[in-house]
């Protein structure tokens, strides 16, 4: 008898949310065309959308993993800066465990905004100074945290309304973690 391969011991519903993770990533992805440069980065709503739809419909870890790979991916393609990973992993990965926790959606949002517009945009001054060069002084909360708000606020509404068509129509409840 043939030894059963890795895929097929892995149960339907992580290869479902392993496919709805890469459609979400290749969403970040391109919709990183759709950005606001601010100071070096490129501040991208729909990685915050995704960051949310991540931590509703998969959860933290394949949240970060998501916010990660569309980080590289944005990066490899020019798309994006180093920036990007400070900012999406650490509000994808505060997103996903309070939906976790909650299961409430507006204080996911809220984590959302709050772990990518502040705790990520406070991340990404020493990024920006050690690894870009750039010399952001003492004035991190402007240079990083304002333009990070804006970001993940357009990337939070854009996720509420699209959570609350998929509640009303029902398949949030026939796909969420």
């Amino acid at each position: 008898m043939a030894k059963a391969t890795t895929a097929t011991k892995q149960s339907s519903a992580d290869v479902k949310k392993l496919c709805i993770a890469a459609l979400l990533t290749a969403v970040a992805v391109v919709g990183s065309f759709v950005n606001i440069p601010m100071f070096g980065s490129k501040c991208s709503p729909v990685q915050h959308m995704v960051n949310i739809l991540c931590a509703v419909l998969l959860g933290p870890y394949y949240g970060v993993i998501s916010a990660f790979a569309a980080s590289l991916l944005r990066n490899l393609l020019g798309l994006g800066s180093v920036l990007a990973f400070p900012g999406s992993m650490i509000g994808a990965l505060l997103c996903g465990i309070m939906y976790h926790k909650t299961r409430n959606v507006p204080l996911t949002l809220a984590a959302e905004v709050c772990g990518t517009g502040i705790l990520g945009g406070l991340a990404a001054w020493p990024v920006a100074i050690f690894v870009m060069g750039k010399e952001a002084g003492s004035l991190a909360f402007y240079t990083y945290v304002g333009p990070f708000l804006l970001s993940t606020v357009g990337g939070a509404i854009l996720s509420a309304v699209i959570i609350g068509a998929l509640s009303r129509s029902g398949v949030l409840d026939r796909v969420a973690d």
